[in-house]
């Protein structure tokens, strides 16, 4: 079930989809005989942590002879650069691997394997393809590696486990006996990785079919009971074969030697009491003088085989029946998952609900388990019963540390699907940073550093989490990295100057403003953008109005028609002492009124010089000649509306009864004042529109306006909506 990359290739590398459910992942480090197994083959894996990728240099085969396969092909340089030049183009890559399959050239199709495992590690089918491009051309041992560093990667994925092993089968001399105990090492390790799996009943049959081969009937009986407790989806098939199995051989050939010896003394004696039983009745219908037949003691008869084999499904059954209620919870969450496997096409909203449902679930049923709502609190435990507990509380660990384990499968097993959606790797690392902050960590690793290079969000949740975790260092290197591989992202700027700021080093962070600053001076928005945060830096924690403004001014001088930049310095004015910044700030409106603004923007900053002489003026007379000059501008930039918010309405209104019927108002209405400047709002004039009755003193309705109250910027640059601001 692969995915479909090209034409006729699917996009884990395998021209048929019978076997992608098998690609999955396994939270848990690489058991420690695959380990080993690398170390002696020359790779370069290590435990406990999961390497985030392959890396190309471990790939240490000899180096090919190019008289021995003959020159590069023709069309693979061309092929690789279109890879390398849009490396997130899938179907470039496909292209180029596809070509080096048809041309059978082993060091072309190896370094595009290398190369395109390295970016998408997840394509089980192209591990399968790159181990047998090893095989054929006679290195077993890379063959082998390369199966290993799959592994790494991706220990869920069923189908590379069974190609690791069969290729195993096909290359170890089974003669030695050492072999079958390193075949059934790599089985334990596949199970322990990939067992738990809803899909892994293909490894299950393949390990019991091999130990049955083996002559090992009862190794072959201890894995039938250990995936008969596993909820898988042929979970009936294997009770089926357990029976089958049973039935085929002697209890005493299948069963472990404790188990049979158990299970024989237990129906010897239900044996003999049915037998007793019954010599009694025969005892009485027995003719005189007729003894009764011998039975040896020593000897099992049939009936007694039967009886232990009954008592042995007794026993599996309820096994069963609980593993077949675990597959009923599930199913249905299993039966939702439509695409199990990795591709690069976009996954529809009930998939990824549907994995959020399956999360949410099986992460309610472990914290069901860590409930215990019979314990008290205030109950004193005497030694004894505390000894007595205390078995009971190991096998409720186990019980909690084996559902921890399956919520781990889980989330591995969604990150193979959803390995491209950032709010899968930000949940897992929520759920592992309460336990491990150490794996957490790893994830964060694995999602930034292969799947999600190009994510922003992903990296600076990772560059929070190491600061909340007091690694300063690894934080900056997060964001580093992140603004170089997506250079010019505003938001990764300013959470670095954020992060000296918070850090004690002020100079740094006004260093990396300053930076910003001279960077995007050719671009205008973003240049007025960095000035403004710089401005605010210098102003309100360096305490250096002159800095600020000589910023803002710098600013003004490459953008004169940005209203933020004028807003933002006339603010800063404002903040001063008003005694002394009155010049300032009739400097700064006047700045603005002689700039290229919108109409409506130059009245709303003449309004704002307005109120500031009105609220700090020493003499009557300036606040007069500034009312003047915004009566002046009002007329030649306001019109009809503002001549009205002034007063000069005409002596007849319409105005709406109480019915919603126009009247007339009548020209014989109370008298007002002469139209003369005065200091305070005239009183409303009866009828007259009351949203329009605001003289030079009305400005408050216009000073409450969010955008103006304040520098602003945030909601006026989109700053939560966006990276970039607009251009």
């Amino acid at each position: 079930m692969a995915a479909e990359g090209s034409e006729g290739m699917s996009g884990n590398g395998e021209l048929d989809e019978s076997s992608a459910m098998e690609a999955s992942q396994d939270p848990a480090s690489l058991p420690t005989e695959m380990v080993e197994m690398s170390e002696e083959n020359g790779s370069t894996a290590e435990a406990p942590e999961p390497p985030v990728g392959p890396n190309p240099d471990s790939f240490s085969m000899p180096p090919a002879a190019e008289d021995e396969e003959g020159e590069i092909p023709a069309d693979f340089e061309r092929l690789w650069k279109a890879a390398h030049d849009n490396p997130q183009d899938f179907t470039s890559w496909t292209d180029l691997l596809q070509y080096c399959e048809q041309e059978s050239h082993v060091t072309a199709s190896r370094r595009a394997l290398e190369a395109f495992l390295a970016r998408y590690p997840l394509c089980y089918g192209y591990w399968k393809k790159f181990a047998d491009l090893e095989r054929r051309a006679g290195y077993n041992n890379k063959a082998e590696e390369v199966c290993v560093q799959g592994l790494q990667v991706i220990p869920l994925s069923v189908d590379l486990w069974i190609h690791f092993i069969n290729l195993l089968l096909g290359t170890l001399d089974m003669n030695l006996p050492e072999s079958p105990t390193r075949i059934r090492s790599v089985f334990e390790d596949a199970v322990h990785a990939a067992g738990l799996d809803f899909h892994s009943d293909r490894l299950w049959d393949l390990y019991i079919e091999w130990e049955k081969e083996q002559g090992n009937m009862r190794n072959a009986t201890s894995v039938l009971d250990r995936v008969l407790r596993v909820p898988t989806q042929l979970y009936n098939t294997h009770y089926d074969k357990f029976k089958e199995h049973l039935n085929s051989h002697e209890p005493k050939d299948v069963l472990s030697p404790e188990e049979y010896e158990e299970l024989r003394t237990l129906c010897r004696q239900s044996q003999k009491a049915e037998r007793a039983e019954q010599a009694q009745e025969e005892e009485a219908e027995r003719p005189p003088g007729e003894e009764e037949p011998a039975t040896p003691e020593g000897t099992d008869t049939e009936e007694l085989m039967q009886k232990i084999r009954e008592q042995v499904l007794i026993r599996r059954d309820k096994v069963y029946q609980d593993n077949e209620g675990e597959v009923r919870k599930r199913w249905h969450f299993e039966d939702a998952i439509k695409r199990p496997y990795f591709h690069v096409k976009p996954l529809d909203r009930l998939q990824l609900r549907a994995w959020h449902s399956y999360l949410d679930w099986e992460i309610a049923q472990l914290n069901k388990d860590t409930k215990d709502p019979n314990q008290d609190p205030d109950q004193t435990a005497t030694e004894g019963s505390e000894v007595t507990a205390q078995p009971q509380e190991e096998s409720e660990d186990a019980v909690v540390a084996h559902d921890d384990y399956r919520v781990r499968i889980l989330f591995e097993r969604c990150l193979i699907a959803c390995a491209l959606y950032e709010e899968f790797w930000t949940r897992y690392t929520q759920y592992l940073e309460a336990q491990n902050v150490d794996e957490a960590r790893a994830v964060f690793r694995r999602a930034c550093e292969v799947h999600l290079t190009y994510k922003p969000n992903i990296h600076m949740h990772w560059a929070t989490f190491e600061e909340r975790h007091g690694d300063l260092t690894e934080a900056r290197r997060v964001l580093e990295a992140l603004e170089k591989t997506l250079p010019g992202l505003a938001v990764v700027r300013l959470r670095r100057a954020a992060l000296e700021r918070r850090a004690g080093h002020l100079d740094h962070s006004e260093a990396l403003l300053r930076e910003a600053v001279a960077e995007s001076k050719e671009k205008p928005m973003l240049h007025a953008f960095y000035s403004i945060k710089l401005a605010r830096l210098l102003l309100k924690l360096g305490r250096n109005p002159s800095r600020a403004r000589r910023v803002l001014q710098e600013a003004l001088d490459i953008s004169p028609d940005n209203d933020k930049l004028h807003l933002n310095l006339l603010e800063l004015e404002v903040s001063g002492d008003p005694w002394a910044s009155a010049e300032a700030v009739q400097e700064c409106v006047t700045r603005a009124l002689a700039a290229p603004l919108a109409p409506h923007t130059k009245i709303l900053f003449s309004q704002r010089g307005l109120q500031f002489a009105e609220d700090y003026s020493n003499s009557i007379q300036s606040v007069l000649t500034v009312y003047e000059e915004h009566q002046k501008l009002l007329r030649e930039l306001g019109g009809t509306k503002r001549e009205a918010e002034n007063g000069d309405e005409d002596s007849e209104k319409l105005s709406k009864s109480d019915d919603g019927s126009a009247v007339a108002v009548s020209a014989q209405a109370p008298p007002t004042m002469p139209h003369v400047p005065i200091t305070t709002p005239p009183p409303p004039v009866m009828g007259a529109d009351m949203t329009a009755q605001t003289g030079y003193g009305g400005y408050s309705s216009w000073y409450q306006q969010p955008q103006y109250g304040s520098y602003g910027y945030q909601n006026t640059w989109n700053y939560n909506q966006g990276y970039y601001p607009p251009s």
